[in-house]
């Protein structure tokens, strides 16, 4: 725990120096108190005094991408969650650059030859210098011997150490988040605790690049079949947790126009195949890219569209997909009461509202929208639109939309860099329109029935064994001895050690002051 508070001090000093609680202090003001901690653990350093005519996210920007890995991913994860910096802010910290300076090559290969062992890493017969560095990894080009063949591909490798110095910080934020959480009553609200755990959550998994492998694999399985859109082969045999190995891209990038259009590669096609691939891995799928920006994205020499990074993937269950695909083809026909009833049935709007009324507010978010040109129209900016709607009407938030709605404007934005008079909605209508005539197809109809009566089958001999378990439930419940709410046992677990380690604080500095006052 020592160890912990040393490395919240260090923390601070990065804070107080690098221009973030400046920064912060210009959106929301910092209590006093904390205020004069961050000014007393500065002193004697030079503080980064970060130019006026900056914007404040701007500023927190520069000022992230200047502490390190962990500030930077704490920034990309509060660009999510706007409830907590507000909307603006989130909408600047979208644009900070995951970008710092690469480890050598000779760490390179210490860490592939440690990951695959000695006799693999022999099939290794070259690699080049690092041709991309993140604050978690970097990427290497190289030339690798598979089943006789020689193949190229490239190496994505964790940074050394990495996760011992995030989990470190991450420790040290925890602490902080805790404390801020039991001095300021506001900020109880804000749940930072939980947002430090979470944050630590997801980058662990990113962290283990066979989660990542396994997207890109997943992805290749549901779109091999698909004309137009090539994902990279991964090589299990040379990935592990600290290393991914996939096929080299052999293309141009997606935002290099001139490149795209010198090699006879048309754009109108292009665009069209971009959003009608992306919703056909949202619709049909259930799984998509989630972070389809420009640098992502490569096109080869058959005009093929080929993603990377799998590190950001969405998913929706069979339910959300029907309602998405019902949502927007319902705004395509302008059928403001069709996507109000989509909206009840899928039970995320209360029954008591009325379905007058927020059929009502659905057409005051399409009618202004349909006023426009409709080649000008973003099926993302309308999802957006739609979700502060619903939200008066205590609508349940749902995560895997949102993110589905902000990749889809990347991805609109994207088509329209290439094509600007690409129409997003003739172009959604086709891959819309089939998914629901297979979802409501007699096959598709007789699969469901077949399969919801084979889990009941299934499930006939424990009904005794659940009905007894249910009833024992119920009457823990009516004795106010069972609680129903979320359970995260490690969010706990932290929490506990957190008030043991201030017991231990108190209990400490109470000693000390007993051991001074027998001494002096």
């Amino acid at each position: 725990m020592l160890k912990r508070v040393f490395k919240l001090f260090q923390i601070a000093r990065k804070l107080s120096t690098s221009g973030a609680i400046d920064t912060i202090n210009q959106v929301h003001q910092i209590p006093l108190s904390i205020n004069l901690f961050f000014n007393l653990i500065s002193i004697g350093s030079k503080s980064n005094n970060l130019e006026n005519k900056n914007k404040p996210g701007e500023k927190l920007c520069i000022a992230l991408q200047g502490m390190g890995t962990t500030f930077i991913k704490l920034g990309q994860f509060l660009a999510t969650r706007p409830d907590i910096i507000g909307e603006e802010m989130a909408k600047d910290l979208e644009k900070l650059q995951d970008k710092v300076p690469a480890f050598e090559l000779y760490e390179a290969k210490k860490v592939i030859k440690k990951e695959i062992g000695e006799k693999q890493y022999q099939n290794i017969i070259e690699i080049g210098e690092p041709i991309a560095a993140a604050s978690i990894a970097q990427v290497h080009f190289a030339k690798i011997k598979n089943e006789n063949q020689e193949k190229q591909v490239a190496i994505k490798i964790l940074r050394p150490d990495i996760e011992q110095l995030f989990n470190e910080e991450l420790d040290a934020l925890m602490l902080f988040a805790y404390i801020v959480e039991n001095t300021i009553s506001k900020a109880k609200r804000l749940k930072l605790v939980e947002v430090v755990h979470l944050l630590r959550e997801i980058t662990n998994i990113e962290m283990d690049l066979r989660f990542e492998a396994a997207a890109a694999n997943e992805l290749y399985e549901n779109t091999k079949h698909d004309n137009g859109f090539n994902v990279p082969k991964i090589y299990w045999n040379y990935t592990t947790k600290k290393i991914l190995t996939l096929d080299k891209v052999n293309g141009v990038s997606i935002r290099e126009q001139d490149k795209l259009e010198e090699q006879g590669i048309n754009l109108k096609y292009l665009a069209e195949n971009l959003i009608q691939h992306f919703l056909k891995q949202a619709v049909r799928d259930g799984f998509f890219h989630g972070d389809m920006h420009q640098g992502n994205l490569f096109v080869d020499p058959k005009g093929n569209i080929v993603p990377v990074d799998f590190g950001i993937m969405g998913r929706l269950d069979k339910n959300n997909r029907k309602f998405l695909a019902e949502i927007l083809y319902g705004f395509i026909q302008r059928d403001y009461v069709k996507v109000a009833e989509v909206h009840f049935q899928a039970g995320l709007v209360p029954q008591n509202a009325s379905k007058d009324e927020f059929a009502q507010a659905l057409r005051s978010v399409g009618e202004p929208i349909f006023g426009q040109s409709i080649k000008d129209i973003s099926g993302g900016n309308l999802l957006a639109q739609l979700f502060e709607i619903t939200e008066k009407f205590n609508m349940a938030t749902q995560p895997p939309l949102l993110l589905l709605q902000k990749t889809m404007v990347v991805v609109e934005g994207v088509a329209r860099k290439l094509y600007p008079e690409t129409n997003i909605w003739e172009v959604s209508k086709p891959v819309l329109e089939d998914w629901l005539k297979n979802l409501k197809s007699p096959k598709s109809t007789i699969d469901t029935a077949l399969n919801t009566s084979a889990e009941i089958i299934k499930r006939i001999p424990d009904f005794p064994g659940l009905m007894d378990k249910a009833e024992y439930a119920l009457k823990l419940v009516a004795e106010g001895k069972l609680n129903l709410g979320i359970n995260n046992k490690n969010l706990e677990m932290e929490q506990m050690r957190l008030k043991n380690f201030r017991n231990n604080v108190v209990i400490s500095f109470f000693g000390i002051v007993i051991v001074l006052l027998l001494v002096f």
